[in-house]
């Protein structure tokens, strides 16, 4: 029997995570060799963090606990599937992920640039993709939310300017989280001010916050 998008899901449920788009790659894609499907993989903020907080990795104390988890739990499902797992960390050479969320249909560049899905909103990020050989049937495109977005709140909820339609001025902002405030604790304002809401915790968010503002 051939591999189907819902035996994929399946397969990604028990870990909170889920498929956030795929597509079928040309040579400008700059795919692994022999991938027909690439499917972007992330997390189910439902649940998400307090599964993630229940792993080895979360308590073992050793460095980047979420990337070590995504690769052991991505691996396996990989193999369990027959595809292969790569991944946005670990380079170089670096996997165009930005690149490839864009190619879904399902994200987009926000008007402040930051990447934005059509259900995880400004919090969307991925924790690898899966390359298959196969040639699976993918839903059409979406429509890029924020062009029906009233007021784009996003372009002006940065408290220092950091982040807005001019760009972003990353050291504003690290200068910004080192002397605390909500942003480190809550999560990013401009990413909170988009309108659709995927459920994600504070505490995760203090948690990428913090290993950002290192």
């Amino acid at each position: 029997m051939s591999l189907t998008l819902t035996q994929i899901e399946q397969a990604l449920a028990p870990h909170y995570l889920q498929i956030l788009g795929g597509f079928h790659p040309t040579p400008a894609d700059a795919a692994p060799d022999g991938c027909n499907t690439l499917l972007m993989i992330g997390p189910d903020e439902s649940g998400f963090w307090s599964h993630f907080q229940a792993t080895p990795e979360y308590s073992d104390t050793q460095p980047n606990p979420m990337d070590r988890w995504s690769s052991r739990v991505l691996n396996g499902i990989a193999d369990g599937i027959g595809a292969r797992a790569v991944f946005p960390f670990g380079g170089p050479p670096w996997h165009p992920f930005v690149g490839w969320a864009l190619r879904t249909g399902r994200t987009w560049a926000s008007p402040v640039e930051l990447l934005v899905h059509e259900t995880a909103g400004l919090f969307v990020s991925f924790r690898g993709a899966l390359v298959l050989d196969t040639l699976l049937d993918l839903p059409d495109p979406s429509q890029r939310p924020c062009d029906t977005c009233v007021g784009q709140p996003c372009r002006m909820a940065c408290p220092v300017g950091a982040l807005t339609p001019d760009g972003y001025d990353v050291p504003a902002c690290r200068d910004f989280l080192s002397v605390g405030g909500a942003c480190l604790t809550d999560g990013c304002a401009v990413r909170l001010a988009c309108p659709i809401d995927a459920g994600r915790q504070a505490a995760q968010s203090k948690f990428h916050m913090k290993a950002f503002a290192r």
